[in-house]
């Protein structure tokens, strides 16, 4: 089990790798980004933004790891982060999906297992979803 200094020096290490400029960029790419089938996630991912869909995903994948294998306390990650409930938000209703289609049935499963072991998980994922959707329809709303 990780201190809490240690903890908190990889969460905030991992805030820092979230500043970086492609990072930054995929991430506001990736509130935008609101697939309704596998399909339409598909053509994005595999599209010219393709790479910051990856990036976000495997990024958020990979910070759960730590979590799930003890590196980080899981209380304090759930304390200092939400994107990962957003992402994993969009990504879950085609998770079976898309680990058929990448041939690998352990993509993402770090970050299922976090966002789904949270208390009143479900509740926080739709509502997470709905208040981006809220915010999205209002920014296309303001722009016409």
């Amino acid at each position: 089990m990780p201190t809490p200094f240690e903890s908190a020096q990889l969460i905030l290490t991992l805030y820092e790798q979230r500043r970086e400029e492609t990072m930054r960029k995929a991430r506001d790419f990736f509130v935008g980004f609101d697939p309704r089938t596998f399909e339409e996630y598909m053509s994005v991912a595999t599209g010219p933004q393709g790479g910051y869909v990856r990036m976000v995903v495997t990024y958020w994948d990979m910070a759960a790891s730590l979590v799930n294998n003890g590196a980080i306390d899981e209380k304090m990650f759930r304390d200092a982060n939400g994107e990962y409930v957003m992402v994993f938000g969009k990504i879950e209703p085609f998770l079976p999906q898309l680990r058929e289609a990448y041939a690998n049935p352990g993509f993402a499963a770090h970050l299922e297992k976090v966002a789904l072991g949270m208390p009143d998980a479900r509740q926080r994922i739709d509502g997470m979803m709905q208040r981006i959707r809220a915010m999205l329809a209002a920014r296309a709303a303001a722009k016409a």
